[in-house]
């Protein structure tokens, strides 16, 4: 695979998923309104990049966005797959506590690589699950690429709960490599709460 492409995705897989995960603020009942509520959260995302704070304060902003506007339940369970049927509620509480802090971390490290890009809102779409919207993303020095999310409102509002880049489904790699941690430590969801813990 060609370097420029690794290190696009490699962006794309913390940096924008990090903006986009941010979610779609309450109620994308039509394309119009799904448009400019990503143009929103984009714009949001940016103005915390050029705040100049601090990369750690940057990242406790982001996480303030993920709690409020993505479906951290559905997607720590989702990450956890069959561990997290047998898991018991006190575990799934703190196992979905753990992740959100992981996966800010994670992506939020990234910010600063979105300096400089631009990202173009081409269609939404109303799916079974929600909403699919489809953004056209130009970073510096790089031929423009797709990234699609989708929305629900299975928690009773409009949240984010996934998001494909470039056909790539990042809750599905997330399940994988969070599965691969858990496999690591012998299956103990404790553990790997508190390495997650650690982490975030």
């Amino acid at each position: 695979m060609p370097s420029n492409l690794m290190n696009r995705r490699g962006f794309v897989a913390t940096g924008l998923a990090g903006a986009l995960m941010t979610a779609l603020p309450a109620y994308a009942q039509t394309e119009a309104s799904a448009k400019a509520l990503v143009v929103s959260v984009v714009d949001d995302i940016n103005r915390v990049i050029a705040s100049g704070k601090s990369e750690n304060a940057m990242i406790r902003d982001f996480e303030k966005i993920f709690t409020q506007y993505a479906d951290v339940p559905i997607m720590a369970r989702y990450v956890l797959g069959a561990d997290g049927r047998s898991a018991s509620p006190a575990q799934l509480r703190q196992f979905t506590k753990a992740f959100q802090g992981y996966i800010s971390n994670k992506y939020g490290r990234r910010f600063r690589e979105f300096i400089g890009g631009q990202v173009t809102v081409r269609n939404a779409r109303k799916i079974k699950a929600g909403y699919e919207v489809r953004t056209s993303v130009k970073l510096q020095g790089s031929s423009p690429f797709e990234v699609t999310f989708l929305v629900s409102d299975k928690s009773g509002r409009d949240r984010f709960f996934n998001m494909f880049i470039e056909g790539v489904n990042m809750l599905l790699t997330e399940r994988t490599e969070i599965g691969a941690m858990l496999d690591a430590r012998g299956g103990d969801l404790n553990r790997l709460i508190k390495d997650l813990n650690k982490v975030g």
